[in-house]
């Protein structure tokens, strides 16, 4: 992490959505050029004891992109390069959108988190659909988060997740029902169990399969468990928790706490590990968690608490590229410390 250490002050003084562009730029031409070949050999730890079978997919390590990095599905081999055991690409939704005006992304440095209003912007199912059909996809799983449009009425939300299923079904390994992002109106609305099963069974009638749930962290503990016994019950292959939140802490340091959007980084580590505890006591389905992953303690954390494998976005803005790296490492020091053999072994020790 030594050149990011360098890059980071550069970074930071730019607006976060026109870093966050640069960042995107340069690791796309690194994958145009085909150098993501020449890094991967500097960030990957190869070692079979980071393996993780989960929902079907054989992951080389537990730690993962999460959806939000990468909306238009151009990067997925140069983020797996830097390490990733997996990279879900999204959120996408049927039509194009550019999301909500600018600004809508803010840094709150004193409290190493993010709050995003982006609103799904995207360039379409039919767009993501060609380019990872048409694109040398890595060899670690591809995952794609879909999300409703914005001009979709809730009653037709059904199709217009089944629309873009089918438009990226070729390509992706495994695939997220996103209906916990709070930068959409009424989005959140689709969490309730009724609305939730008619889109699930919609998937499931066009063949979505691995298929996931994500789940929001402000969903009362009773919605938690209508989606999880939905989820047992209609034969679903995992759940994602968490997503952003819309409420705030109060220890927040950052004067753009109050922007509105979803907070992400590290004041939501324990909520959103409590949320994966709360899930994995309930099922039986791989856990997918997400919320303030920085370091290999926070990874391991989740994973304890039942997480089979972990995501992280707003760790690569703070930590750069060689955030997998350094978890990885980690992870395998808390293996021999705790006497497990295997990541697998740890999933669930404190539960």
């Amino acid at each position: 992490m030594g050149m990011y250490r360098l890059a980071k002050p550069l970074l930071f003084r730019l607006p976060p959505e026109t870093a966050h562009d640069a960042v995107t730029g340069l690791l796309g031409a690194a994958q145009r050029l085909h150098l993501d070949r020449v890094y991967a050999d500097h960030f990957t730890i190869a070692d079979n004891r980071l393996s993780v079978d989960a929902f079907g997919q054989s992951f080389p390590n537990p730690i993962g992109v999460a959806a939000g990095f990468d909306k238009n599905a151009e990067l997925p081999r140069a983020l797996a390069a830097l390490g990733f055991g997996h990279v879900e690409v999204g959120a996408v939704t049927a039509e194009r959108q550019p999301g909500n005006p600018k600004p809508r992304l803010f840094r709150l440095r004193e409290d190493e988190a993010l709050v995003n209003r982006m609103g799904f912007n995207n360039e379409g199912a039919d767009a993501v659909g060609e380019r990872l059909d048409a694109q040398r996809l890595p060899d670690v799983p591809v995952g794609v988060n879909i999300g409703k449009s914005k001009v979709t009425p809730l009653e037709d939300a059904p199709s217009d997740y089944r629309y873009t299923y089918e438009r990226v079904s070729d390509a992706g390994d495994y695939f997220v029902v996103n209906v916990s992002s709070p930068n959409t109106p009424g989005l959140r609305e689709l969490q309730n169990r009724d609305q939730l099963a008619r889109i699930l069974e919609e998937l499931q009638d066009a063949g979505a399969a691995p298929l996931l749930v994500k789940l929001s962290p402000d969903l009362h503990r009773d919605a938690v468990v209508d989606a999880v016994e939905l989820a047992n019950d209609l034969g679903l292959d995992g759940v994602v928790a968490t997503n952003t939140t819309t409420d705030r802490p109060e220890d927040l340091r950052s004067p753009s706490a109050a922007e509105t959007g979803g907070l992400s980084g590290r004041p939501i580590r324990e909520r959103a590990t409590d949320q994966v505890r709360f899930v994995a006591e309930r099922t039986d389905l791989p856990v997918v968690g997400v919320g303030g992953v920085f370091t290999a303690a926070d990874a391991y954390e989740k994973i304890r608490a039942g997480a089979s494998v972990v995501q992280l976005y707003t760790g690569l803005v703070y930590r750069g590229p060689g955030i997998a790296k350094s978890i990885n490492e980690g992870l395998l020091d808390l293996l021999d410390r705790d006497g497990f053999e295997t990541v697998e072994d740890a999933v669930g020790a404190d539960l």
